[in-house]
This record gives C-alpha cells, sequence and structure tokens, in this order.
C-alpha cells in the first residue's frame, strides 16, 4: 500500500489540477495500476487523508536530466528546474548524484466508493483546509478550496457565505456578490450573510445599496452588535456622523467591551471637534486590546487628541508607547516630531522627521517639517 505525504501547498491535488509527483525511486519500484494512499502533512499534526489514487504512468529519470527539465520542474509546483533542485537537495539528506533515479509518477484520483482505506468526508476535508487558509489570509488558495468544497455541495450556505468573503476579500466583488444571493435564496432571513452583502456592496463603492442590506439584517435582529458596528460604519461613509455616533453608542450598550467600537467612536467624536470626549473613547479602547502591533493605531489616535489639546508631553508618551509597538511606522515618527516642536525640542525633532523620512522618502509631511526645525536650530 505505497503512501505518498503531499505538503499542505499542494492545493491543486484538490482541484484534480495537479496529478502527478516526483520521487526519488523506491527499493520496490511502483507500477502502473498500483494504488496510491495520499495524505497532507503526513507526520504532523495536520495529517489529512486527502484521497487514493491509481498509477496510470511510471518515468524513471535520472537527476542529471531532471535538473534541467524545466517543464516537469513547472508540473511538480515549482517555477524552475533550478528552484526544483534546490528544494529536492533540502529534501533528501546527503548530496544527490548526478545517476540518482527518480520516477515520475502520473496517477488518478479514485471515486470514495472505490477506496480501499479508511474513507473520509472530503467536503468537510476540503472546507476545513479552506477555513485554515483564509483565517490565515492566503486567499487566493482557500477561494479555490471553497470553489472545490461547493461541487460536493452547491447548495451549502456556510460554503456559499465563506466563498463570497473570500471574494471580497480578493476584491472580486461581483462573484461575492452572486455567492450571497445563492445563500440567500436558500436562507433568505440569514442576518449574517445579509450584513456581509451590505459590507461588499460599501467595499465596492455603493454605501447606499450597502445600508439598505443592513437595515434588512437588521430588521432581522436589532441586537447584533457586528451588524451595529457596520451599520455605524456605512453611516460614516455615508457622512451621517451623528446617526453613526448613535450607532456606535448603541452597540456599545450591548458590548461595552469592544476596543474597535470605542475607537471608532473617538474618531467621530475628534471630527466633531469633542476632543475630550475622543480622548476618553481612546482610552477605553487602549483599556480593552492586548500589547500588540495593532495598538500602535490606538496610541497615536491618542497622542493625536491631546496633541490637539495641547497636552504636550502626554501626547509625546502616547507617539512613544505607540512606536515601542510599530517603530517602522513613519507617520507616528511625524507625528512625535510635531509635538517635539511644540515643546521646541527640535533637534529631537529633526531626528523624527529623518527616521520618518528613511521609512517613506515620500512622506512629504515630514520633509517641509524637518525644513522648519532646521531653520529653528
Amino acid at each position: 500500500m505505497p503512501i505518498l505525504s503531499f505538503g499542505s501547498r499542494n492545493i491543486d491535488l484538490i482541484t484534480g489540477k495537479k496529478t502527478m509527483t516526483i520521487r526519488k525511486i523506491w527499493k520496490k519500484q511502483l507500477k502502473v495500476g498500483d494504488r496510491l494512499h495520499c495524505y497532507w502533512n503526513l507526520v504532523s499534526k495536520e495529517r489529512n487523508k486527502i484521497f487514493e489514487a491509481k498509477v496510470i504512468e511510471i518515468e524513471i529519470i535520472p537527476f542529471k536530466e531532471l535538473i534541467k527539465n524545466d517543464k516537469l520542474a513547472r508540473e511538480e509546483g515549482f517555477k524552475n528546474a533550478k528552484e526544483l533542485s534546490a528544494e529536492f537537495s533540502k529534501m533528501y539528506v546527503g548530496e544527490i548524484k548526478e545517476d540518482a533515479l527518480f520516477q515520475v509518477i502520473r496517477f488518478k484520483k479514485l471515486p470514495i466508493d472505490q477506496w480501499e482505506g479508511e474513507k473520509i468526508d472530503e467536503k468537510a476535508m476540503i472546507t476545513q483546509r479552506a477555513d485554515i487558509l483564509f483565517d490565515s489570509g492566503k486567499y487566493y488558495k482557500s477561494e479555490i478550496c471553497y470553489t472545490a468544497a461547493l461541487k460536493f455541495d452547491p447548495d451549502n450556505v456556510y460554503i456559499l457565505n465563506k466563498k463570497g468573503d473570500n471574494l471580497t476579500r480578493l476584491g472580486r466583488f461581483k462573484e461575492a456578490i452572486d455567492c450571497y444571493n445563492q445563500a440567500l435564496e436558500i436562507e433568505p432571513k440569514n442576518e449574517y450573510i445579509l450584513n456581509n452583502k451590505a459590507i461588499t456592496l460599501l467595499n465596492s463603492g455603493h454605501p447606499e445599496k450597502a445600508l439598505k442590506y443592513n437595515d434588512k439584517a437588521i430588521a432581522i435582529n436589532h441586537s447584533n452588535a457586528v451588524i451595529l458596528y457596520w451599520r455605524g460604519f456605512i453611516l460614516e461613509m455615508l457622512g451621517k456622523t451623528y446617526d453613526a455616533l448613535k450607532t456606535y453608542d448603541r452597540v456599545l450598550g450591548i458590548d461595552p467591551n469592544n476596543p474597535e467600537v470605542w475607537n471608532a467612536r473617538g474618531n467621530l467624536l475628534t471630527d466633531l471637534g469633542q476632543t475630550e470626549k475622543a480622548l476618553e473613547s481612546y482610552d477605553k479602547a487602549l483599556e480593552l486590546v492586548l500589547e500588540d502591533e495593532a495598538n500602535a493605531t490606538a496610541w497615536n489616535r491618542k497622542g493625536n487628541a491631546l496633541l490637539e489639546l495641547g497636552r504636550f508631553e502626554e501626547a509625546l508618551n502616547c507617539y512613544d508607547e505607540a512606536l515601542n509597538l510599530d517603530k517602522d511606522n513613519d507617520i507616528i515618527w511625524t507625528n512625535k516630531g510635531v509635538v517635539l516642536m511644540e515643546l521646541n525640542r527640535f533637534k529631537e525633532a529633526e531626528d523624527a522627521f529623518k527616521k520618518s523620512l528613511l521609512i517613506n522618502s515620500h512622506n512629504d509631511d515630514a520633509r517641509v517639517l524637518m525644513d522648519e526645525c532646521l531653520e529653528n536650530l
């Protein structure tokens, strides 16, 4: 029972596009008609059976010829034969001799009812792989997997919705809308899918239409904090600032521990010139979030609010906190330079603007402000 292990990067195995692999020849050579049991990551905790297949062709090729064959290398998933050679040298311990023999194995995937070994739920396996890829931001690959899963169950609402989310992140808005529409034909009162359609419409530049679908979602569940948060965001995009603020307050009445909403509320209050209230919102957001790079934005916003209030030393402390979390952010370095100028610490301000320009040479604000600093030195 020959077993083949593939890395999970081989997504084309799912679609049937990949039907060959290249392996160093085994003591017991494969022959046409042999059955293969194929797995992902056989020796790791992510081990998954993919399918069983039948060998339909075997070609034996020495390493010295293999490393010159770009066509075979690309079929195996490499850019060219040079990349294949480098990867195989890592894969097989010790130097590979020129006359070492490799086998090009071509196979045909077998229907599950013809499997000899353990049978699996292929749809569940592919969907799980898609979800993992989606959560890790590999949207191109996850879309391929969701599409493959839908071949098993074209009317699966969960998969249609996830594929729509995926396509939205890829900027393929029309296809995403088609997925949501198909899902809504099956579950017309699914508030989450209605809201996801609203988000896609917003991202594709149709905020008025987005609000209509958000309205439909709210009508189904008026206390869903996620849908209300997006409602606030849509209202912001439509310039309905006070309505958006009321909506964020409504969300916080349901979920008072959501830092994103506190930040959004702070931004709106800043736009409305209510800086003291904005500062309270930013403080609340910072209380709630964990110390990771994303929070550099929250510290920066708080610094901006304090700068506007003329509380320069406190603002400087905020920018330093932000830079401790995201030291390569040219905007924060520029803001730090501004507050240092307000404190008449022009040499330090100049250094801050220099660091900003080293990160982003196109930061015109930093360049202009640095020239102003030099005039005051």
